[in-house]
């Protein structure tokens, strides 16, 4: 018999933005089978309530489950495939494949530079063969792949210190069209990082038309979110323009303190961009960011936090200025000794993240890094952050407009079929929390900490989270983008 929940009383936030209401939402297999009031008055023939498991969700929000729209999940999901610090949240799909690092099409037994911020599962070809690998290992969160740029260019180059050449670039789109014809939702790039800097933006045009051919998107980390930044903007908006795909800005943000305020100058360029293609941006809700360790990043002036190092493991969880203390050397000069690693980086000032969050273009990513040893908080808190900080406290935007954040505009953006609403016939991934709870609980000091207030979550209409409780049952799927084979 087909599996049925009854979520009774509960204050329905559809998704889309609208006003809350109450009513009642039933689940049927992997389907929103209705949205009212009274439903267990209005069943479908042959369902009766002896067959259904009937939730009181009196006090409780529902709404669609959250969608994580920036990810660097692609190994974890295999590896770890209860994904409970996203599960948790009340993410029911991560988005993976950003700032150009994918784990397929690529096979490497040793992956360097930045990939390592994916870990060490470069054993996939193709797309085929990567959902081949998710369907096996069953992850508890759907997975919907990008294709990073970075990746195509270890695929298919040697030498990644310049431009590719046109037959490199020719081998790049064959490969990135084979992705997408089986079912990638498009490309990321990672202009920022040294392996995708030398590439010119004709390179990513080029690549990005394939895209566009297959009905796809295209999400950039532009090649610079510090003093150039409105260079980059208009570098990205150009390159999606020219190739006719739609642009996504990756988290973003005005980095360093110099550059503190300019989200006033780059917010309104992107609505002036936006009067001429499809453009909208990701923000994860924090001051600071993550990454690889990187000297260039270090000015002696923004906290650095190490969250892992390689050849100095005990130094996870400290401060750069404090382990150049004790080494008597500079920041500059310990950030290197201490790499291959990683850092949270205090760049951001919390004026512009708040521009930012509450932008009507703006979804919420986490931008969470799952193979840190002592990772940035945003990993285990982010959705639950924007509920409690900057709708709850703050008051920047109403609840309903911070569930479409995360859920509706996402879907939309990235065009994820018959997702991210509460909505008959729609897939039943729900997430049911209280309002008056919700929060992130994970800090920098100790960031594995589950948030509180995830009641119920349900994914392709599996329970998987129960009072706050992981069951084990797994039931996220690859997202092929619509149309494509599977």
């Amino acid at each position: 018999m087909t599996r049925a929940t009854l979520l009774e009383n509960g204050l329905v936030v559809d998704g889309t933005g609208d006003p809350a209401t109450e009513q009642d939402v039933l689940i049927t297999g992997d389907r929103i089978a209705a949205v009212g009031p009274g439903l267990r008055h209005q069943l479908p023939a042959g369902l009766t309530l002896a067959d259904i498991d009937v939730r009181d969700c009196a006090g409780l929000a529902i709404a669609p489950g959250f969608i994580d729209v920036h990810t660097h999940d692609d190994a974890i999901v295999l590896n770890a495939p209860g994904m409970f610090p996203k599960l948790s949240q009340g993410v029911t799909t991560v988005v993976t494949g950003n700032c150009g690092l994918s784990v397929a099409p690529f096979v490497v037994d040793e992956p360097q530079g930045a990939l390592t911020l994916l870990g060490n599962s470069f054993k996939y070809p193709t797309i085929d063969a990567y959902a081949k690998a998710l369907a096996e290992a069953e992850p508890a969160v759907n997975v919907a792949p990008l294709i990073g740029h970075t990746t195509l260019r270890y695929a298919c180059m040697g030498d990644l210190t310049r431009p590719a050449s046109p037959a490199e670039l020719e081998a790049m789109c064959k490969l990135l069209d084979e992705c997408m014809a089986q079912g990638a939702i498009g490309m990321s790039s990672g202009l920022f990082y040294a392996e995708a800097m030398p590439a010119p933006a004709d390179e990513v045009t080029q690549l990005a038309r394939v895209v566009a051919r297959h009905g796809g998107v295209y999400a950039t980390h532009m090649r610079s979110e510090m003093a150039t930044i409105l260079e980059a903007m208009h570098e990205a908006s150009d390159c999606a323009f020219d190739a006719g795909v739609p642009l996504i800005i990756s988290h973003h943000k005005c980095a360093g303190p110099a550059n503190w305020g300019r989200t006033a100058e780059t917010l309104p360029l992107i609505e002036k961009l936006a009067e001429r293609q499809a453009i909208s941006m990701d923000v994860y809700p924090y001051v600071a960011g993550s990454t690889v360790l990187r000297e260039d990043l270090v000015d002696e002036i923004i906290d650095v936090m190490v969250s892992w190092s390689a050849p100095f493991p005990e130094m996870t969880g400290r401060m750069l200025a404090s382990i150049a203390a004790e080494w008597g050397v500079t920041q500059k000069e310990a950030c290197i000794r201490l790499k291959p690693g990683g850092a949270c980086y205090f760049q951001m000032h919390e004026d512009d993240v708040r521009r930012v969050v509450s932008h009507p273009f703006s979804m919420i990513g986490s931008d969470g890094l799952p193979h840190d040893r002592h990772p940035h908080p945003r990993l285990w808190g982010a959705f639950p952050r924007v509920l409690a900080r900057y709708w709850r406290e703050q008051q920047l935007f109403t609840m309903e407009l911070a569930v479409h954040k995360m859920t509706g505009l996402s879907a939309r953006n990235f065009r994820l079929h018959q997702r991210g609403q509460i909505r008959a016939n729609w897939f039943a991934d729900v997430t049911v929390f209280d309002p008056l709870r919700i929060r992130d609980v994970a800090t920098y000091e100790n960031p594995l900490a589950q948030s509180e207030g995830v009641e119920m979550v349900f994914v392709n209409g599996v329970l998987g989270i129960d009072s706050g409780r992981a069951t084990r049952s797994h039931a996220g799927r690859l997202l092929r983008r619509q149309g494509a084979r599977s």
